[in-house]
């Protein structure tokens, strides 16, 4: 593959994480949104700065899952006679990162039983971030925000195991913090704007995009491995 597929690739799939972000805004709304503003009505915040940084740790994190997928992903295939590893972590990754999306449609015959961290520990840990003060409270409540596990960040961790690099592993999940950050922010000031059906709308959209990342990430693996075993062979 030649610097200007990869780049093209690269860009598709920056593309595809941010539009999952955007469009599963609606979904993020409706599992955080109560928890986002009440945090924010707790910790009193007298101007925009403690919401800045608390979404913009809460993106943070996100990359740096990013950075340490992709380096996990980068250590099983550093060499040349292992190089195989990748086209099989890539095809692995897409199935996984399909199986997500359907889990998003309710469809996935492997359902994802994590879900989202216990409401009850959230709202310790948020109660307790709230007595830090506004800035560094909403850091600690943006990065307890960002660990929380669902199937979208899943399905990004995971195809970030297949970044080319451990850079562009955390691109990839800083695009989709990215494109959550309107609708998050907006949650920040007004909570249930959006009503049921339209988040759910918008959470088919972002699994629609969710599996097709996924496929491309298959077909990119399937690919690989096939050039990879002519090679070796």
């Amino acid at each position: 593959m030649d610097h200007s597929q990869h780049a093209m690739l690269a860009e598709f799939s920056y593309g595809l994480a941010f539009m999952t972000g955007v469009l599963g805004s609606g979904h993020c709304l409706g599992m955080c949104g109560g928890l986002v503003s009440g945090f924010f009505m707790k910790l009193g915040a007298k101007n925009f700065t403690p919401y800045l940084a608390y979404h913009l740790t809460r993106v943070g994190v996100y990359a740096l899952i990013g950075l340490i997928a992709a380096a996990l992903g980068t250590v099983l295939v550093q060499t040349g006679a292992f190089g195989k590893l990748q086209g099989l972590l890539q095809i692995v990754a897409g199935t996984l990162v399909i199986l997500l999306g359907l889990d998003l449609l309710g469809v996935s015959p492997l359902r994802n039983s994590l879900g989202f961290a216990p409401l009850a520990w959230l709202r310790r840990q948020f109660v307790a971030a709230t007595q830090r003060g506004p800035v560094l409270g909403a850091m600690i409540g943006g990065a307890i925000n960002g660990l929380m596990p669902c199937s979208m960040t899943m399905a990004m961790a995971v195809k970030a195991t297949t970044a080319p690099s451990v850079v562009e592993g955390g691109l990839l999940m800083l695009a989709f913090g990215a494109g959550t950050l309107p609708s998050m922010l907006s949650a920040s000031f007004l909570f249930g704007k959006l009503g049921i059906k339209t988040r759910g709308w918008l959470l088919r959209g972002a699994a629609l995009f969710v599996i097709i990342l996924g496929v491309s990430t298959l077909w990119q693996g399937i690919r690989y491995y096939m050039v990879m075993q002519r090679l070796l062979a």
